[in-house]
């Protein structure tokens, strides 16, 4: 069994252990800087933003034509109305 001055002696030098260094020559960040890479990165962008533009105007094309029927259902309510009013005070 350790006690904790053996312990705590013993964990500065684990510490030293544990480092791993990674370098194989390429500078961090090379392949993102390609050029091949970026116009690949562009394209993959403009489709996304085409693809959402494209269902924004669905959206938006089928929320019209809703507003469109309920126009088109409250002008024939006031027409209606009319005729009542006007067929109504005719009569009396």
């Amino acid at each position: 069994m350790f006690t904790a001055t053996r312990l705590a002696r013993r964990l500065p030098a684990l510490r030293g252990i544990a480092k791993r260094s990674y370098s194989d020559g390429r500078v961090a960040g090379a392949t993102a800087n390609s050029r091949e890479f970026s116009k690949k990165e562009k394209a993959h962008e403009d489709q996304y933003i085409r693809l959402h533009e494209k269902e924004q105007l669905e959206k938006l094309r089928k929320l019209i034509a809703k507003q469109e029927a309920d126009l088109a259902n409250l002008k024939q309510q006031v027409e209606e109305q009319g005729k009542k009013t006007n067929g109504g005070s005719g009569s009396q």
